[in-house]
């Protein structure tokens, strides 16, 4: 259906070299016109549901879920501005498995860097130990990536009443590059999809977009010409 709605262009190919005859046109789907949504939408939950995909579940499931269709994948895609769905929408795990240790390939002995190699390091949640309010005061915030200096260096911090140094290693952690991956990966299990109310205007909308004006080389509404 997507395809369906995107208007052609027609494209001159001329010869390259000399006597230059009349070019002859070819009707391609115009790509270039890509359909984009505003950033600041996906802040108004009146819209946007957010929805958690789970492992092994496809776009055109999700669509005859709540479209009642498969073939209204596109408006998933759109919605959450995937640019390859293929990589934007999570893997399963098995799929994840095999792309991940072909992207990494293997070591010297043999091992699969994805298990072997270290991506970042990261810092681990540490608290101060001094109670304020009710509440242990935090020395350093979990998850910040640091470097490999970080790791190997004393660290030091304010408890409330005096300095305290402590390893590096103790507040921060190694992480592989499959837990990297694997973690991206369970990011994108969080999407967006477009409350039913708001469906079918959106539909028409993208239709409406996806027609030329008049303008230099309209033939038609659904098809342009230009040259190259």
């Amino acid at each position: 259906m997507y395809f369906s709605l995107i208007p052609d262009i027609q494209y001159d190919t001329k010869p390259i070299s000399y006597p230059f005859s009349e070019a002859d046109f070819t009707i391609a789907k115009n790509f270039f016109r890509r359909f984009r949504i505003d950033d600041d939408m996906f802040g108004y939950a009146t819209y946007y549901n957010k929805y958690s995909v789970n492992d092994g579940v496809k776009i055109e499931t999700i669509a005859d879920q709540f479209y009642g269709s498969p073939f209204y994948d596109w408006v998933i895609i759109l919605t959450n501005n995937y640019i390859n769905p293929l990589f934007s929408f999570p893997l399963d795990n098995y799929t994840l498995d095999k792309v991940v240790e072909d992207k990494y390939g293997l070591d010297s002995d043999g091992v699969n860097k994805a298990y072997s190699q270290i991506h970042h390091y990261e810092t681990i949640e540490t608290k101060s130990g001094r109670i304020l309010d009710g509440l242990n005061i935090l020395a350093l915030k979990g998850g910040l990536i640091v470097d490999k200096n970080f790791y190997d260096s004393p660290f030091t911090y304010w408890d409330g009443s005096q300095d305290v140094t402590v390893a590096g290693n103790t507040v921060s952690r190694p992480v592989y590059c499959y837990e990297h991956e694997t973690i991206e990966n369970e990011k994108k299990r969080e999407i967006y999809i477009l409350k039913k109310a708001f469906f079918g205007e959106f539909v028409e909308e993208f239709k409406t977009k996806n027609l030329y004006s008049r303008s230099k080389g309209f033939i038609s509404k659904r098809l342009k010409k230009t040259g190259v």
